[in-house]
């Protein structure tokens, strides 16, 4: 199943190109529940809204390029991401900096954070800041969790999902630290929809594709990662406490390359589907 949260904050579930107004049945599930300290509360009681949306067909239907999509997570606790999880992105940033200290592979690097802040939707688009700078995108895999562990081994970890998507981790090139230049406002793009894991029996064979303004730039295998899936996991596990709601991106595969407002990105993923990115500048709204 597949399902989004679009325009105002409706949810729905998405089959082929419609989108089915589950909303009302979400709300419903969700009435007199407390909203948890962490985490996200669709995501705390997915299984019960699947449950109760039974066949998705039978809701109201509008066209899915009617709607802006919003990422499909709401509320995570936080968002995990892996710096340096393809050789070919660790070998094609080494090229690029011949004179810096080589990334670590993420091994040694480890995980960082994104800002909650920085999450945006596909429809919503990328508002680029600091324009005098090199403002990169990278299109990762994303897992997101759907039960709450900590220590989670390798071996289980993907009962701990709850499905998949596509994520933008977009980033401004300095010497500033990596968190900091990745956090900016829309620069976490979630996306176009959560894939539930049952869709996606091995995460770790998915390709797919970014162009930017139709010039292919990425052309990545989640089988190329470092640490699979499940090890990200457990990684993220061995350090914080996973919550329903929380997502890991799983690291930037090579293609990297610049973008600009007017641009057009444009993901393609067979195991979660087509998604489309406008690129715009930032317009301060407080002035």
């Amino acid at each position: 199943m597949r399902f989004c949260r679009y325009d105002e904050g409706s949810h729905g579930v998405v089959i082929g190109d419609k989108v089915h107004d589950i909303t009302a049945v979400v709300d419903k599930v969700l009435a007199g529940k407390k909203q948890p300290r962490w985490g996200d509360l669709f995501y705390w009681n997915l299984d019960a809204i699947r449950g109760a949306v039974g066949d998705a067909k039978q809701y109201p239907a509008k066209p899915l390029s009617s709607v802006t999509l919003l990422s499909p997570v709401e509320r995570p606790s936080k968002l995990i991401a892996a710096p340096t999880n393809y050789h070919a992105h660790i070998a094609e940033m080494a090229a690029r900096r011949p004179d810096r200290v080589p990334s670590k592979d993420i091994s040694k690097a480890g995980l960082f954070l994104k800002a909650n802040s920085a999450m945006t939707g596909a429809g919503e688009g990328v508002h680029l800041r600091h324009l005098d700078r090199l403002n990169e995108h990278e299109l990762e895999f994303m897992i997101v969790i759907g039960k709450q562990g900590s220590q989670i081994p390798a071996a289980k970890a993907l009962e701990y999902a709850a499905g998949y998507c596509l994520s933008l981790d977009m980033t401004v090139r300095g010497d500033e630290e990596r968190s900091f230049r990745k956090s900016i406002d829309s620069y976490a793009v979630i996306g176009p929809w959560l894939v539930t894991k049952d869709e996606v029996p091995n995460p770790d064979d998915v390709p797919f594709k970014l162009f930017c303004n139709g010039q292919l730039r990425h052309n990545a295998h989640t089988n190329d990662l470092i640490y699979s899936c499940s090890k990200l996991i457990e990684l993220a596990s061995a350090f914080y406490t996973l919550h329903p709601g929380d997502v890991i991106f799983t690291g930037a595969p090579a293609g990297v390359g610049p973008v600009n407002p007017g641009d057009t990105l444009t993901a393609e993923c067979a195991a979660i589907g087509p998604m489309e990115v406008k690129i715009h500048a930032y317009k301060n709204p407080f002035n």
